[in-house]
Formats: C-alpha cells, sequence, structure tokens
C-alpha cells in the first residue's frame, strides 16, 4: 500500500514524473509477467504513464494502487489480443528471456526467490494456459502480495471471485510446472556439461544427464532452424542435439547469464546473439531445455 508520502500527489511535472518512476519496477514486473514480452510489457507501462500524466491526481489517494490497477487492466487487454496471434505463431511459443536485476529494491532473499519463481520460464509457459484474469490474479496475488481486497478493485470483481480465481490459477500452475529446488551452480555444471557433450557428438553422455521423459522446446518464430513441434525423450533429444551441435558457427561464442531467475547459455554468432538455451533440472537430471532463436526475443540480451 502506498505511504504517507507517496499519498501526496506531485505538484508540478517533476513530481508526477517522480512518484510515476518510483513505481515502474512493479509496474513493469506486472506488465511482463503477464504478456511475456519486454515490448509488450514497456508498451503498457507508457500507455500507463500516459493516463497518468493526465490524470487530475487530488483525488488519487493511493497512487501505486492506482497505477497497478491501470497497468493490469492495459495489460488484459494487449493479452487478449497477443493470444489470437499466437494462435497464428509458427512453433512453439516461449516468453522472451530477460536478463535478472531485482535491484536494491529487494534486499529479502526470500521475496527474491518468490520474484524470481514467478518470473521463471516453466511458470510463464504455464501462464500462458491461463485466462486472461487468471493471469493478472496469480500475478498480483503470487509474484507481489497483493491482498484480494486490492485485487478486487484492481479488476472490478468480487473478493470471493477473486480468491476462486486465484484457487484456479494456482493450482493449475501447480500442477504444470517442474517440481524442483535446485541449487544455481548445479543448474549451471549441468548446463555445461549438456553443451559439452553435445559438442562432442557423446551421444551416451547425454543420455546419462537427460531425464527419460525430456522435453526440448524451442521457439524461433519460424525465422531460425529449429524444431517445430516439442520434442520428447531423453533419445529424440540427444540425437538431436548431437546433430545440431556440429553445425555451430566456428566463430561462435557461449556466455553464461541469469535470465528469468536462473543460469542459461547465450551462444553469440558475429556477436550477436543467436540462441538462449536454458534447463530446467529435477533429481539432479535436465528434465526440461528451452531454447529460443527468434531473433525478435534476444535483441534485450545483446551484450
Amino acid at each position: 500500500m502506498a505511504t504517507d508520502t507517496e499519498t501526496a500527489p506531485g505538484t508540478d511535472a517533476d513530481d508526477t514524473a517522480r512518484l510515476f518512476e518510483a513505481h515502474r519496477p512493479v509496474l513493469t514486473g506486472v506488465a511482463y509477467r503477464m504478456l511475456g514480452r519486454v515490448a509488450d510489457a514497456e508498451d503498457v507501462v507508457q500507455e500507463a504513464w500516459l493516463r497518468w500524466s493526465a490524470t487530475a491526481r487530488p483525488d488519487v489517494r493511493e497512487p501505486r494502487a492506482y497505477l497497478v490497477r491501470v497497468t493490469t487492466r492495459l495489460a488484459i487487454d494487449r493479452l487478449r489480443q497477443a493470444q489470437a496471434r499466437r494462435e497464428a505463431y509458427v512453433g512453439p511459443w516461449l516468453p522472451e528471456p530477460v536478463v535478472t536485476d531485482f535491484g536494491p529494491t529487494v534486499p529479502d532473499t526470500a521475496e527474491r526467490a518468490v520474484l524470481a519463481d514467478s518470473v521463471a520460464l516453466a511458470v510463464l509457459v504455464v501462464l500462458e494456459s491461463l485466462s486472461p484474469l487468471e493471469r493478472a490474479v496469480f500475478v498480483l496475488r503470487e509474484a507481489f502480495g497483493f491482498p484480494y481486497a486490492e485485487i478486487a478493485a484492481t479488476l472490478d470483481r468480487s473478493e470471493a471471485a477473486v480468491r476462486q480465481l486465484a484457487g484456479r490459477a494456482r493450482r493449475h500452475v501447480d500442477e504444470g510446472r517442474p517440481r524442483y529446488d535446485v541449487d544455481p551452480a548445479e543448474r549451471r555444471d549441468l548446463t555445461e556439461r549438456f553443451l559439452a557433450a553435445a559438442a562432442g557428438g557423446d551421444l551416451e553422455g547425454l543420455l546419462a544427464l537427460l531425464a527419460p521423459d525430456a522435453r526440448l522446446i524451442s521457439d524461433s518464430g519460424g525465422k531460425a532452424k529449429a524444431p517445430l513441434r516439442v520434442m520428447e525423450t531423453a533419445d529424440k533429444i540427444g540425437r538431436f542435439m548431437c546433430a545440431v551441435a556440429g553445425g555451430t558457427a566456428a566463430d561462435a561464442a557461449f556466455r553464461t547469464v541469469e535470465v528469468n531467475g536462473a543460469p542459461a547459455v547465450l551462444v553469440l554468432a558475429g556477436g550477436h546473439p543467436e540462441t538462449l538455451l536454458q534447463v530446467d533440472v529435477v533429481d539432479g537430471r535436465i528434465q526440461r531445455i528451452y531454447i529460443v532463436r527468434n531473433p525478435d526475443k534476444l535483441t534485450s540480451l545483446q551484450p
């Protein structure tokens, strides 16, 4: 909730902008988790700014709640439009990866863990199957801890209805995401060993790292070479990785980066992002592999 200091609206353009910028990280976080695209999230926050700057604010007692309400409603509208477009998307759709940096405003380790989990690729993929309202409730409640009453006001729904939406969304997410609690160092080590085995054509080594029912999800948007369907089973994935690793450009560079709360490997060709690879680990073996090759989704990772 807004503090007494925050509730005093600005009296000039500088105060108006300063107050908005103080809440921009939360607004961007809400919009990105709702939409899964950086550009879409930025567009929504920019629209929220235009509405905020044009609003007569003496009656706005809680700027944070007001701005989150505006941003969430704009994101819901955009998500409904995006869902129609994604039906024509070529191949599997993955969220746009973002470098994780929660900044000094999130000093608590537990809070960082919650934010990292809520932005994980596995969670964002599951959120795609929720209705826009369910997704909004889940994001506001699970990622940012908004009280049900405030969410109800944001969505213009009763608190009882919001609690029902939250329950359905939480059950769906819990059923759809892999259950794991892996040290980032172990995840990074398995990722590097996986890539090394693929580069060396070591099928047995890959099979030792992959869970038998592993899945590979690759997003190219039809703009780069990648499987157009989700690939399943360790054997198929291992053979595929051995085949494609041999075609890596001679000048390719590999960088370990943290995106969406977990380590990943960014492949650069000619200094430009070409591929991002991230894995989910369950019980010491790789359960899911996410590969992003759509160039439109890698621009924000440009070194």
